[in-house]
């Protein structure tokens, strides 16, 4: 059985709200953003086989309709995918052969139609795969799609990225492309939008200018602007201090219903180093 660490009566309550969301809205749409911890990393006794079933049970319980994974090897998509059917798994690996960790889209197939769908590399050359142009050693990427909800009838677009852990420059550059690349997807359709992601700073650093700039907005600060211990990476250790680097934004279309940080842990073992965030969303009535 799981046990939670004590939390601020602040995030017991997310996670009540969530709950409750689900339970009365069949249209509400559950997203979640989870860096899973690539699954090679050599961490003794939180390796992948060691945290995998815990994960799973963080996914199952979470039952999202849209899932952004941060750091997934195309092994571990698999092992998803098998243990939920229900979820289909759109990205590619960052690597130039394809390969390596991928910011993918999982999504749950008998609620969407995909209608488009790409990857794209944060650099100064996105088409080219395996770039990094901006001063980061690794290449970066950012997944997206437009998926149309067979529930709501709506077509949204979902994006989902991982952003350099030491660059601050290609962190900045990396605001703006996707900033540009919102603004060229979406230019047509005015469509609702979601952006998964974990961005490796919080809020207030200027590499979110952009996306604030585009009308996005963090789904768990908009509800709970004066939370506190919302860190999300937390190295296996469960801490709560820190910077939110791991964020669910949405544009104006959407109406915040619940957000919560997922601080699940059974005897001190967590599912990754990051903690998983979701939100409960409805389409605003016009």
């Amino acid at each position: 059985m799981a046990v939670f660490q004590p939390i601020t009566l602040l995030l017991i309550c997310l996670l009540v709200n969530l709950s409750e969301c689900r339970a009365t809205d069949h249209n509400v749409l559950r997203v979640m953003t989870f860096n899973i911890r690539y699954g090679t990393a050599p961490d003794k006794e939180n390796a992948w086989p060691l945290r995998r079933d815990l994960l799973f049970k963080v996914v199952h319980d979470a039952a999202s309709d849209i899932i952004g994974l941060q750091e997934a090897l195309r092994t571990q998509l698999d092992e998803l995918t098998r243990e939920f059917p229900q979820y289909a798994s759109l990205g590619v690996g960052r690597e130039a052969n394809g390969g390596g960790e991928y910011s993918a889209i999982l999504y749950d197939s008998y609620r969407f139609d995909v209608r488009q769908a790409d990857t794209f590399w944060l650099s100064a050359k996105p088409e080219e795969t395996g770039s990094a142009t901006w001063g980061n050693e690794l290449p970066r990427v950012c997944t997206w799609a437009r998926l149309f909800d067979l529930r709501t009838q709506q077509t949204i677009c979902v994006l989902n990225t991982h952003w350099d852990h030491q660059s601050q420059s290609a962190r900045e550059c990396a605001g703006r492309l996707i900033h540009d690349r919102i603004a060229r997807i979406n230019h047509h359709f005015d469509e609702p939008i979601i952006l998964l992601g974990d961005f490796n700073v919080g809020q207030q650093d200027v590499a979110w200018g952009p996306l604030l700039k585009a009308g996005l907005r963090d789904s768990l600060m908009d509800l709970y602007p004066s939370a506190t211990n919302i860190g999300t990476f937390h190295a296996f250790r469960g801490k709560a201090e820190g910077a939110k680097i791991d964020a669910v934004l949405v544009s104006q279309h959407w109406q915040v219903e619940a957000a919560a940080i997922n601080r699940t842990n059974l005897a001190g073992r967590y599912p990754s180093d990051h903690f998983p965030v979701t939100a409960a969303l409805s389409l605003q009535e016009h």
